[in-house]
């Protein structure tokens, strides 16, 4: 069996869950409430549906990542079936990236589908729809989502059973997601609290970095590409006087690191884990 064999057989099998697709469509409503009545106002951008749908993203994308990957390899290793997918010459390292192209397929198919509706209802309420933009923004929010997919199978393959899996992505979802980004209490201001106490400060600079380092964070700063500064409020955008690392293009490499990192840690721990 080789990896294309395992991408087949995992999409297969994967395809028809209920759940997954029931969170897919859950984030297509928001997309039609998202453009439902935005051109009825002569000031309105299609930007405002656009920074919506981003908003709800971030919440929304995550959870359809997980709840499609946390039990790729886990499930299969709890139910036995990991056992005979591995009685092929098949590497464990072919199931860990065929889990994970396989799982990304599914999580792209179900984002993609919301954005083909929301770019109709866009087609709709607006006179001209900046295509250039809206792919731009698609293609963004499905880099962050496949950043979720491999947090996903890499704690699905680090993990023995569909307890531990679950109870990883979900702390992974909270930590990543809410502490790190959205709560008054998180890494930047824990850091800021620290440094403070040791009678020293840090730099703007450097918080903006911590919040950023997330893929919540580095997601946002990402959008910088796409949206206009009146949108963005220069709270998070990233101006020409700022570091590299502060800028949307670096972003991509934070992005990519959260995509790379948790399938190597993963397969690492898969591949001295005893199955017996």
């Amino acid at each position: 069996m080789s990896l294309q064999a395992v991408v087949k057989k995992d999409f297969l099998d994967v395809r028809r869950a209920k759940l997954v697709w029931g969170v897919g469509l859950l984030y297509t409503l928001f997309a039609v409430l998202s453009f439902w009545g935005t051109g009825s106002s002569p000031n309105s951008e299609i930007y405002n549906a656009l920074f919506s749908m981003a908003g709800v993203a971030v919440l929304i994308i995550p959870l359809v990542a997980l709840v499609a990957a946390y039990l790729s390899v886990a499930g299969e290793r709890e139910s036995g079936n990991l056992k005979f997918l591995l009685s092929y010459p098949n590497s464990r390292r072919d199931v860990v990236l065929g889990k994970f192209i396989a799982r990304s397929a599914i999580v792209v198919a179900a984002i993609v589908f919301a954005f083909l509706v929301g770019l109709g209802m866009a087609f709709y309420y607006f006179p001209t729809v900046e295509l250039a933009d809206y792919a731009g923004f698609v293609a963004i929010t499905l880099v962050y989502a496949l950043s979720y997919v491999a947090i996903a199978v890499g704690i699905s393959a680090a993990t023995s059973t569909r307890s531990r899996a679950m109870g990883a992505a979900i702390g992974s979802w909270f930590v990543l997601n809410v502490f790190w980004n959205f709560l008054p209490i998180q890494p930047a201001t824990v850091i800021e609290f620290l440094a403070d106490k040791l009678g020293t400060s840090v730099s703007q600079n450097f918080k903006d970095l911590v919040w950023v380092l997330s893929p919540t964070g580095s997601y946002f700063n990402a959008l910088d590409l796409i949206f206009p500064s009146r949108f963005t409020g220069g709270e998070s955008g990233a101006t020409a006087a700022d570091p590299f690392y502060l800028q949307p293009e670096f972003m991509f490499v934070i992005l990519a690191f959260w995509i790379v990192a948790p399938l190597a840690l993963g397969y690492w721990r898969f591949e001295r884990a005893d199955l017996g």
